[in-house]
């Protein structure tokens, strides 16, 4: 994502209160408005609106590359130290001019959290695959690099899930809605 700032002065009454959690939780029970989730989702249930879909990247810092070389295809990647998103597993698919390569990648560290990703990424622990938004300012400052980039992954929506049975409130819409212009931008 890029930087912007949410205008505090539009919505002055709004109070988010956030909840980071990989897993699929119920709604209702949590007492959630709005739940952002990326992906496919298993609900079918689900009130929801697709409010972007995004580029996944093969991602490293400059020296995790230098120490442990630039993969140059995807089979590469079996002998490179991977950070694994437990809910992405470590089989990774790539796609190139209708050529299909899937790699069983391995790694010490595997994560339930995105946040958790981004933070062994940026501690120079391994490469990821992961959404091109969750290091959109380091991909533009050159702290994260994409390697493989002749080879596609499959794209990720981003999905505004609102809890069923009963109708979506304004300030979740509201919120979904400037979710949704950031990540266009």
């Amino acid at each position: 994502m890029t930087n912007a700032s949410c205008k505090v002065g539009r919505y002055p009454d709004i109070e988010i209160d956030v909840l980071l959690d990989d897993r699929v939780i119920d709604l209702v029970s949590e007492g959630v408005d709005l739940s952002l989730r990326m992906g496919e989702l298993t609900d079918s249930a689900a009130i929801v609106r697709r409010i972007a879909s995004g580029r996944r990247s093969v991602l490293a810092t400059p020296a995790f590359l230098a120490r442990a070389g630039t993969p140059l295809a995807p089979a590469d990647l079996a002998i490179h130290e991977a950070i694994v998103y437990s809910q992405l597993g470590a089989s990774w698919t790539f796609r190139r001019k209708g050529t299909e390569a899937s790699v069983a990648v391995r790694g010490r560290v595997r994560l339930s959290a995105v946040e958790g990703i981004r933070a062994a990424v940026l501690a120079d622990m391994g490469l990821t695959v992961n959404s091109d938004w969750m290091f959109a300012p380091e991909l533009e400052s050159g702290v994260v690099r994409r390697v493989l980039e002749d080879w596609e992954l499959p794209r990720v929506d981003l999905w505004a899930v609102f809890p069923t049975g009963r109708l979506a409130s304004a300030k979740a819409r509201a919120f979904a809605d400037y979710v949704e212009s950031i990540v266009a931008q």
